[in-house]
């Protein structure tokens, strides 16, 4: 975001010192004279762009808001300026989402029965003992099974770890601790300890629902009483056609949380006692061994759900090769933001999402603009995606690589543009995902053709590359990457204070946020540019590299 200044000559604005730069406006003056400021045609575009997506009438362009269609009309109307044809819905640029914001309705139940016969049921006290999960899938949801213990309910046999070794668990609850260990990679990690991977795994081993348990390490830092104010929060999926909320692991519902007081009655009369598995657990990477436990448990829950209504705008920009002509190259950003919120200190309750996502949605319009003012078509179709619901949970983009507007087996690649920091000026870009696939050399050697390095993720230990809209196209079987300017020299100071000050804060807005460097935003473009233009255009459709875990995991057209 760009912060204000005094009213001086751009000449002089330049000259001043960074300190005197990133200074916070304090009149109205301050701020119309950068917010007036004259700049070269490209950059006035993207700062367009930005003005009026992140502006406070748009009210953080909450997915299903009017204000948020108001913005999708914005990105149709851009796309067609473009000269992009439609790729939406019945000949327009908008695909129809059918989203599901679902809750626990009330505060269900959970009874552990012991084994042996006339065993006393014990009913578990809500908030104390657990918190009930929402199922998207159907209104009432009743399971009961003998509980199955499993570790952090990770089966990764190529990474090593298979907690599921040595028991049975069809037909029975599974319960594991949350998270993933850290000895794992962090793309692999992030990906295995998501609770829909962790469910996706335990339908895969049979059972008919999933608990998760309260870690003694994290119940000294935040005990399950601290989580109890936001146990029935709104969570969101899309709609299948039958009106059921989509779920990955249908038949594996997510039934609840249970506290470290309700393990102990779990795993009362087992082999292993509760305390040597929390012993165990504050240990660095611990591996558990799998067991069935003696108690039966029975979970009901109730689970409210409302329909919501939101767009992708997608357009495109037809192959010109007779036989390359049909594959899609998917150039992506997210519209949404988080929308009204909690006030800052400021009393400022509008979450306008600049950096997080207008400015990536700016890049992707005028990254358009550019393909058609080259007067020559790539050789694939590349597709221009605008998807909703990202920060729901990355629903529009998982929506459309499920239901995409174009035949499936023709997408083949992926690039996309989440939230670049654009307040500095860049060396290099970090290409998240790049030595996984072929994509890794094809941008490498556009990179370098524009003089342009190529670092290492800064921040492995985030597992970035599973925590925005690409990962959707992975789960597809499509190679994907997403690009960010770099953390060489100034870049991680910069990205640094972004996450501490600005990251899902009012402040990420063009009056009172971070500056943007508008000349480093054209540049982020036309790097953009270059490199969706060089995997259109290439000769061989991007593929997996040999025994790569996502490829080997998500089995695909493109895995070796």
């Amino acid at each position: 975001m760009l912060r204000y200044f005094a009213p001086l000559t751009l000449a002089a604005l330049i000259a001043m010192p960074a300190m005197a730069q990133n200074a916070v406006p304090t009149t109205p003056a301050e701020k119309n004279a950068i917010i007036n400021a004259e700049l070269p045609a490209d950059q006035a575009a993207m700062k367009a762009h930005v003005m009026f997506l992140a502006s406070d009438n748009l009210r953080g362009r909450d997915a299903g808001s009017p204000e948020y269609d108001i913005a999708a009309q914005y990105v149709a109307a851009q796309f067609y300026a473009a000269g992009l044809r439609p790729a939406g819905d019945d000949g327009s640029y908008l695909q129809r989402v059918p989203l599901l914001s679902y809750k626990p309705s009330d505060k269900g139940s959970f009874t552990i029965t012991p084994k042996g016969k006339g065993a006393t049921p014990i009913s578990l006290e809500f908030g104390k003992d657990y918190l009930p999960s929402a199922d998207p899938t159907k209104a009432e949801t009743d399971v009961t099974g003998q509980v199955v213990f499993v570790g952090y309910g990770i089966s990764a046999p190529s990474l090593g770890r298979d907690d599921y070794r040595g028991v049975n668990t069809k037909g029975k609850i599974v319960a594991f601790f949350a998270g993933a260990p850290s000895n794992l990679g962090g793309e692999e990690r992030a990906h295995l300890g998501s609770p829909a991977t962790k469910a996706v795994i335990a339908q895969e081993h049979g059972a008919i629902g999933y608990i998760t348990i309260e870690s003694p390490v994290t119940a000294k830092t935040r005990p399950m009483a601290a989580s109890s104010a936001g146990w029935d929060r709104t969570r969101m999926t899309w709609q299948r056609a039958d009106g059921s909320g989509f779920f990955a692991a249908p038949n594996t519902p997510g039934l609840g949380t249970i506290s470290i007081a309700a393990a102990e009655k779990l795993f009362a009369g087992s082999k292993t006692p509760w305390a040597t598995v929390a012993k165990l657990a504050e240990t660095e990477n611990p591996k558990y061994k799998a067991e069935v436990l003696p108690a039966t448990l029975s979970v009901s829950l109730k689970t409210e759900t409302k329909q919501v209504v939101s767009y992708n705008v997608a357009g495109i920009i037809p192959g010109s090769d007779p036989t390359l002509g049909s594959e899609v190259v998917v150039l992506s950003a997210h519209l949404d933001h988080v929308g009204v919120g909690r006030p800052n200190a400021k009393g400022d309750t509008i979450y306008n999402g600049a950096m997080d996502n207008a400015v990536g949605i700016a890049s992707l319009i005028e990254e358009a603009k550019r393909f058609k003012a080259s007067g020559k078509a790539p050789r694939r179709t590349v597709m221009f995606l605008a998807v909703t619901a990202e920060e729901k949970g990355l629903v529009g983009a998982d929506y459309f690589a499920n239901n995409p507007t174009v035949p499936k087996d023709k997408l083949v690649a992926n690039v996309n543009l989440d939230m670049p920091i654009i307040t500095y000026k860049f060396s290099d870009i970090i290409v998240f995902g790049a030595p996984r696939s072929t994509l890794g050399p094809i941008v490498e050697t556009a990179a370098k053709g524009i003089n342009v390095t190529i670092s290492p993720d800064p921040m492995p230990e985030q597992g970035l590359f599973v925590r925005s809209d690409h990962y959707r196209f992975i789960q597809q079987g499509i190679p994907s990457v997403f690009l960010w300017p770099g953390a060489a020299g100034p870049g991680k100071p910069a990205i640094d204070t972004f996450f501490a000050g600005n990251y899902h804060q009012p402040s990420d807005e063009i009056v009172q946020g971070p500056p943007i460097d508008w000349e480093s935003g054209v540049r982020f473009i036309e790097i953009n540019y270059t490199i969706a233009r060089a995997i259109a255009d290439a000769d061989q459709r991007p593929v997996w590299n040999k025994g790569d875990f996502f490829g080997t995991t998500y089995k695909g057209p493109m895995a070796k």
